[in-house]
């Protein structure tokens, strides 16, 4: 992060950190939501998941308001992962929020709430009381940055500061005007607020977030942890460096079967001590950071091609690099559930994975139609499927993806029809063609295929880095030596 930045945040983000002096880092439970059991079949589940992944990938490219932020899309019936955190202290109020790598503010709904065409959707946590004494100067840097490209004198007009005060910069007292989000298929307005939040051993006093009082859609609220300067880990950063600069999550496999989960998947704030810094970097596969200056709150990285089996097929150009339009680049997103990829390099990936698998299996196009994603097959018998490895820019950036990350195997029929058979589907997506992804990533890493390794978020190196982990194993060793 640039000097003028934190110069910037410093005034913003005055929160003071409570805890021992020891303490590298913070451990949080990533709880996983999704489950066969909210839905009827599993071709209904896969069909909900991939039309959602679609939808939030093609969300990134498609809003050109100028006046908002770009956040990126909150999945509904809502993202995968939630974690939980204290709001104030007479009593505490219990937040529950999705965490999206992919958005960089952190917004819930608060009393009184209403959300329009919001039934059938879940709901994590009960609107929180915030009282408007905690609300944010429009003065504040981070009511301009939650409005994007007014400046804080406009926005100080717009909250009725009289002029003179506004020449002066004295309008503290007049409070930020409410914003608006709009997301591929809901929006909320906000105001901007701030209040003590409680991080497992940590105390930030305050810290600043978006109260929602009315939304489209969009029940449940966002845990933001991406680059942009409200996120959560920007707040941690300014006072903390060593626990805001670096955090990594560790997914547990699911296989959306919620009774396969046992432990929560690990969220670690700042550096844990399993490895020293040459043992982790022989351990983790790491590759650089992307700046986009369309989307600086994105972790782009550059992917350079898959190898199915052997066989190496180069990805296009427009995801090795990031232009300065904000083209291009593989966003790693943790609010993705499946890989999108442009559909020329799809295309390819599908032609070397069907010219092993459909030689041997059966095409299931009914299941296809059903699922929404491609090629599926009717695997009868031993079933030979391939290896795959995605290869980012870099040198040994390599990662093998374990078999259960991409192809997803369950049984299809007993419908009167035909039997009960088992079947298989890749979970990597058709992005759409190129020349419709103006203005955005080039392709998003969902975290399905993100399971079983710890993903790090080096902020202070600026990269990304990968290391195939038994995440269950790693929640049971850091909570251990927590306790």
């Amino acid at each position: 992060m640039s000097s003028p930045m934190l110069l910037l945040l410093l005034p913003l983000l005055c929160f003071i950190l409570c805890f021992s002096p020891s303490s590298q880092t913070i451990l949080l439970p990533l709880t996983h939501l999704i489950s066969k059991t909210q839905f009827n079949t599993t071709h209904h589940l896969l069909k909900s998941t991939s039309t959602r992944s679609t939808k939030r990938f093609h969300h990134q490219h498609n809003n050109h308001h100028k006046t908002q932020p770009q956040l990126s899309l909150p999945l509904s019936p809502g993202s995968d992962y939630t974690l939980s955190f204290n709001l104030g202290s007479h009593p505490p109020q219990l937040i529950t929020l999705y965490m999206d790598t992919g958005s960089d503010l952190v917004w819930f709904p608060c009393s009184p709430f209403e959300c329009i065409l919001c039934e059938g959707k879940p709901q994590t946590t009960k609107p929180a009381n915030i009282t408007k004494a905690h609300s944010v100067s429009c003065q504040s840097p981070a009511c301009s940055a939650s409005h994007a490209t007014l400046s804080s004198s406009n926005l100080c007009a717009i909250s009725r500061c009289p002029l003179d005060f506004i020449e002066t910069s004295d309008c503290s007292s007049f409070s930020c005007p409410p914003f608006y989000y709009a997301y591929g298929d809901g929006s909320f307005v906000a105001n901007l607020y701030r209040h003590t939040l409680s991080l497992s051993s940590l105390l930030l006093h305050n810290f600043t977030f978006g109260c929602a009082h009315t939304a489209l859609a969009e029940p449940t609220g966002v845990a933001g942890f991406g680059r942009g300067i409200l996120s959560l880990p920007a707040q941690l950063s300014t006072l903390s460096p060593h626990l805001g600069n670096r955090f990594s999550y560790c997914l547990v496999s699911h296989s959306f079967d919620g009774d396969r989960v046992k432990q929560p998947s690990p969220l670690i704030l700042g550096r844990h001590d399993t490895t020293t810094g040459e043992e982790e970097d022989i351990e983790f596969a790491y590759t650089s950071m992307l700046s986009n200056p369309k989307h600086p709150y994105y972790y782009c990285v550059g992917l350079a091609g898959i190898s199915v089996g052997k066989k190496n097929v180069p990805a296009p150009e427009i995801l090795k690099s990031v232009d300065e339009k904000g083209n291009g680049g593989m966003v790693v997103d943790s609010g993705t559930t499946f890989t999108m990829l442009p559909e020329s390099f799809y295309n390819a990936v599908v032609a070397e994975f069907d010219k092993r698998v459909g030689r041997v299996h059966k095409r299931a196009s009914e299941v296809e139609t059903k699922t929404g994603l491609s090629p599926c097959y009717y695997l009868n018998g031993l079933s030979k499927i391939p290896t795959m490895t995605l290869h980012f820019v870099g040198n040994g950036s390599g990662v093998v993806l374990p078999r259960k990350n991409y192809f997803y195997e369950f049984l299809d029929g007993g419908d009167g029809v035909r039997g009960k058979g088992k079947v298989g589907c890749m979970m990597l997506m058709n992005g759409g063609d190129e020349t419709e992804l103006d203005g955005g990533p080039g392709a998003t890493l969902g975290n399905y295929q993100q399971q079983g390794f710890e993903v790090v978020y080096d902020l202070e190196k600026e990269r990304v880095g990968f290391a195939k982990k038994e995440c269950a194993l790693l929640w049971d060793s850091l909570n251990s030596e927590k306790n």
